[in-house]
């Protein structure tokens, strides 16, 4: 795939390459292109939660049960 830029956002990415420490202005782009994807995955994921059905206040014992459900799963 070749992707051509005009020469200001030629200029950012070889800048942010540069900044970044990216080897190549390929490896800059892979790495966007990365992040959109898990910035795509985590608004499903909060627009799956926003659908679901009221499950009850998120208040001290939610977090308290959350925590204990975590521990269990990380000494298993």
């Amino acid at each position: 795939m070749n992707v051509f830029l005009p020469d200001s956002l030629k200029s950012f990415v070889d800048e942010q390459v540069i900044q970044g420490g990216y080897s190549s202005s390929s490896e800059y782009i892979r790495e966007l292109i990365r992040q959109d994807q898990e910035r795509t995955r985590l608004r499903s994921l909060l627009l799956q939660g926003a659908a679901s059905p009221f499950s009850g206040p998120a208040d001290e014992a939610y977090f308290h049960r959350l925590r204990d459900r975590i521990r269990q799963r990380a000494s298993e």
